[in-house]
């Protein structure tokens, strides 16, 4: 058995008296890629966001690489290997492009960014931030300010980000969403890439059963903030009371 480098013990989030997540337990492993299904409202993003650290817990806890990180702040986390897409994003619209990336392997490296030494002389970063831009596609773009960005190359530019701050578990949320039908497949290949390396946490919360069926190696659903299936894609997808239930027609035609 591979790694643990994720795991949520009993993880609980309550809105006055609504349960969004309960007591979800989930362990998740070096090189495997786990999607995230449910219909809305089932607690998926709400999920991720505990995890994130972009709202605190009810009670339960988060540990990554063996470490209890429930209270510590997003920042934090990020440090320590966590990355999730949109917390990378919008640093500097201003900017441009090559700017950002820049900024963002400069953080991972715990230098002291600021715009005044964004300089052509940083060569070795630059050089770092095109090697990221060249994988999403977006190198051709390297000096346009993010704010001009459209929607699918801003998506681009999140899994770039990501990228350039080398966690140990990628989250991505519905990393697709709004994208032309050339433009997400780019995004899509770099998740299988990322993947490939095997020695990374992939979670992915998704919609489109198609993508699920080609990247997952694992499913969990979440129902009403409960975990109410966790293990092979083929199998869960399978199962009556998924498809019935939790999922409706859309996943029963898949």
């Amino acid at each position: 058995m591979t790694q643990v480098l994720l795991e949520t013990d009993g993880l609980t989030v309550r809105f006055g008296g609504h349960v969004a997540v309960d007591a979800v337990s989930c362990a998740f492993h070096a090189s495997e890629l786990t999607a995230i299904v449910g219909p809305n409202g089932a607690g998926k993003t709400t999920y991720f966001n505990l995890i994130s650290g972009q709202i605190p817990v009810s009670a339960g806890s988060v540990s990554l690489m063996g470490d209890d990180i429930t209270r510590l702040s997003v920042s934090e986390r990020c440090k320590r290997g966590l990355g999730r897409a949109f917390q990378l994003t919008n640093l500097f619209p201003g900017l441009s492009v090559l700017e950002n990336v820049r900024l963002a392997i400069q953080a991972h490296r715990g230098s002291k960014a600021s715009l005044l030494t964004l300089a052509d002389s940083h060569h070795a970063v630059t050089v770092e931030a095109m090697s990221v831009l060249e994988r999403v596609r977006l190198d051709t773009l390297r000096d346009q300010a993010v704010s001009e960005l459209s929607h699918g190359n801003q998506r681009k530019l999140e899994v770039a980000m990501l990228i350039a701050i080398d966690p140990k578990v990628y989250m991505f949320d519905e990393p697709t969403a709004g994208m032309s039908v050339d433009e997400a497949p780019v995004v899509l290949d770099l998740i299988a890439e990322l993947k490939a390396e095997r020695d990374r946490t992939i979670l992915l919360v998704e919609h489109k059963m198609d993508v699920i069926r080609t990247l997952a190696d694992r499913i969990i659903v979440l129902h009403n903030g409960a975990l109410v299936a966790d293990g092979d894609p083929a199998e869960v997808m399978a199962s009556d009371v998924v498809q019935d239930a939790y999922m409706g027609k859309e996943l029963a035609d898949v």
